[in-house]
């Protein structure tokens, strides 16, 4: 009868499989302990926090020096392989976009030690509300009543705005096309500029900023109100 020798490892000495394990662990427990400090306006992808978890960000250019809200976009931790973008698809977390990011839920620059706190590790999708609006910003230039009522209506809303920077320009632009003029440009109103989020919702209200010049959009409202 034919005798069996069953190969065994020497005490101590892990499998390569569990090696690995091993090795990942002692990565984030890395990552947490030393995180790369992040400062606005870097170029690296970010670590944020989402909920319990951990989720890798890449920050938008241009929006990315706010010191209290940067503009993101959530990325599967292992960007930018081909099958992390299938498998990202699966989670949900090509179909965000641009997000609002409070810059108190940033770790640090994004280590791979991060990669095993995501919800992609744990083999699940991003939840609907991962506590950031969508980063697209509006201008809502609005006529209200001078007879102490705060009675009135919106004269011109322009959006979306994909930078922050190019809504504050507006803002400035049409702030001083505004200075002096107020309270004569349309009867009984003072129009003043306010800035705000953009509300998907109501896109077919907005004026596109990017196809005509503000000051001309705005000139155009006001000759509308006042036909």
């Amino acid at each position: 009868m034919a005798g069996f020798c069953r190969c065994s490892r020497a005490p101590g000495v892990l499998s390569p499989e569990d090696q690995a394990v091993v090795d990942r662990l002692r990565a984030t427990l890395t990552a947490l302990r030393n995180p790369e400090s992040w400062t606005p306006g870097g170029a690296q992808d970010i670590a944020v926090r989402v909920g319990p978890f951990v989720e890798r960000a890449q920050t938008r250019p241009g929006d990315d020096h706010g010191p209290t809200m940067i503009a993101v976009a959530l990325v599967h931790p292992d960007t930018p392989h081909a099958s992390a973008y299938l498998h990202g698809r699966q989670l949900g977390y090509t179909d965000r976009g641009w997000l609002r990011c409070d810059t108190t839920k940033v770790l640090g620059f994004w280590q791979p030690g991060y990669a095993m706190l995501t919800h992609a590790a744990a083999g699940l999708p991003l939840p609907d509300d991962v506590g950031m609006e969508p980063a697209h910003y509006a201008l809502y230039i609005e006529a209200r009543k001078r007879d102490d009522t705060l009675d009135g209506y919106t004269l011109l809303r322009l959006g979306p705005y994909t930078q922050i920077r190019h809504a504050h320009h507006d803002y400035d632009r049409l702030t001083a096309a505004l200075e002096g003029r107020e309270t004569t440009l349309v009867p009984g109103h003072c129009i003043a500029v306010r800035f705000g989020p953009f509300d998907v919702s109501d896109h077919p209200l907005f004026a596109d900023p990017y196809e005509a010049d503000a000051a001309a959009l705005l000139d155009a409202a006001v000759a509308g109100a006042s036909a």
